[in-house]
């Protein structure tokens, strides 16, 4: 595996380098083509290193090299060895994919900033508004009809009527307008979605004030009319529950 010829590669490099760690090393050094070569492969791969791995136990590296070398003292066998590797590679790729979207988060708040702003401004002044509820996640609704039916649960696939804006009232999808509802799975959509339809039964149709957190977040379907942390509104109507 590339993985593993890269890891040895690692070990040779730390291995000379640790041997030769008090010894300055100049352009006149470099006398014939391997000593370039030798010295080229020392500085890539600590590249290398320094890309792939955030730390390393240069005692227990070494150790390790040397017990694979002399076949006489290694406590893993090879199945343990690749275990070990990919699991400490998947789990620090995560965490670099997790650090990559906290930065962009970041970047994105910074440039949406007022966005978030006047979302947060309206959903405060909008909760003290007569007939309208808060649950424990942030989400606000407003009962306009309330219906006789069963309740859906995460699991249920409904169908509903809707209506979708922006809080300023702009109205950026609609299922009415089309003349044709909509069928989904209840867990499948956004998080207010999901947590706003358990609370309605069929015949029942609400208002769901959606914080960006329980909507879209930073994130949006992209060239939309719906703009990272933006809290939205939509007026549902649950039909029916299909399954």
């Amino acid at each position: 595996m590339k993985l593993f010829k890269f890891l040895g590669a690692i070990v040779f490099a730390s291995l000379v380098f640790s041997c030769n760690s008090k010894k300055t090393v100049t352009k006149e050094s470099l006398k014939t083509e391997v000593d370039s070569v030798s010295y080229a492969l020392g500085l890539d791969v600590a590249n290398s290193i320094g890309a792939s791995f955030e730390e390393v136990n240069s005692e227990l590296f070494m150790a390790g090299y040397m017990n694979a070398m002399d076949s006489t003292n290694t406590i893993m066998d090879k199945t343990a060895v690749q275990t070990i590797i990919q699991m400490y590679m998947q789990k620090n790729q995560a965490k670099m994919m997790q650090k990559q979207q906290e930065r962009a988060a970041k970047e994105l708040e910074a440039q949406f900033g007022d966005i978030k702003a006047a979302g947060e401004s309206f959903l405060a002044e909008n909760k003290s508004k007569e007939g309208v509820k808060t649950t424990a996640s942030g989400l606000q609704y407003s009962v306009i009809k309330e219906g006789t039916g069963a309740k859906p649960t995460a699991a249920s696939t409904v169908k509903v009527h809707y209506v979708g804006s922006l809080t300023d009232g702009t109205v950026f999808e609609s299922s009415v307008d089309n003349g044709e509802p909509v069928q989904f799975g209840v867990g499948q959509v956004i998080k207010g979605w999901t947590e706003g339809l358990q609370l309605m039964t069929v015949g029942s149709k609400y208002k769901f004030f959606i914080p960006q957190d329980l909507a879209y977040g930073a994130n949006p379907r992209q060239g939309g009319p719906i703009q990272p942390f933006a809290a939205l509104i939509f007026e549902v109507e649950l039909l029916e529950i299909v399954e």
